[in-house]
């Protein structure tokens, strides 16, 4: 056998350093302490991951713990307008440093590094998975006790760095009722299977709405299989959210952190033990 170069990109031995498996995960700085970290996923868009990634800091906050979100959501950054936030964050030659909410939710995204909100991310796969590694690892998060991290939909490089890079203590899927969805949960239950990452439970979204007169729950979209689909997956359904005009003002106004509802009280519950 030839001498090792320690380059195996030019090597086709099958030795033990090769096939051994690497940890890619990233520590914080040395400024940051961050206890538990959540990520909530969802296999496409628009189901409302960004609204339950909001509501569960929320629950946690009004709970006393200290909270935060990484926004993971390069291209589609949406978390600076649920809280309202307007201002940009600010930095050093070494540090960046997350904006803080109204009742005290450290958050950092890339909308609050933009001069313009409204201005595209119109960046290559790298260059985000890069920005995501940034917000980890340079932004100094205080003494954290559950950040919640909004990830990109889909199974794609984004969700893959933020696997690789954070340590996540498990993730949170998000569904809607449609039986399609059923198919595209499943890949992104068997994405965070194969990175061996725990699924805490599915959080059904947009599950009927509650007629105003008489309290019935109508089912805009039929009866759903998300409880069928998290007992494949060997996980539970946490909570399902309804159609809600009232929590619909809230997010376009900035003001999730007023919302009232016991939706999530029972999944806030089983996750922050």
């Amino acid at each position: 056998m030839s001498e090792c170069t320690h380059d195996c990109s030019s090597c086709s031995q099958s030795c033990s350093s090769r096939t051994a498996p690497q940890d890619m995960h990233i520590e914080t700085n040395e400024l940051s302490n961050v206890k538990k970290v959540i990520g909530v996923v969802s296999g496409k868009g628009g189901v409302g991951k960004t609204l339950v990634t909001s509501l569960l800091a929320v629950e946690a906050r009004r709970r006393d713990f200290k909270t935060a979100i990484l926004d993971a959501d390069i291209t589609g950054p949406s978390i600076p307008k649920e809280f309202g936030l307007k201002q940009r964050a600010t930095g050093d030659e070494q540090f960046i440093y997350p904006v803080v909410t109204k009742t005290g939710i450290e958050v950092m995204s890339v909308n609050l590094l933009l001069e313009d909100e409204k201005q595209p991310v119109v960046w290559r796969g790298p260059v985000i998975a890069g920005v995501v590694k940034q917000f980890w690892n340079e932004v100094v998060w205080n003494d954290v006790d559950y950040m919640f991290v909004d990830m990109p939909p889909g199974t794609g490089d984004v969700p893959l760095t933020v696997y690789q890079s954070i340590r996540l203590d498990g993730i949170v899927i998000v569904t809607s009722p449609q039986e399609l969805v059923s198919m595209i949960v499943a890949k992104a239950a068997n994405m965070a299977k194969m990175m061996n990452i725990p699924i805490l439970g599915i959080i059904e979204n947009m599950s009927y709405v509650k007629c105003p007169k008489c309290g019935e729950e109508i089912k805009i979209f039929g009866e759903g299989h998300t409880e069928e689909t998290a007992k494949e997956f060997g996980t539970t359904l946490l909570a399902k959210i309804p159609f809600d005009s009232e929590l619909s003002k809230l997010s376009d106004n900035g003001c999730i952190e007023l919302f009232e509802g016991s939706w999530l009280t029972e999944a806030a519950d089983k996750l922050l033990k």
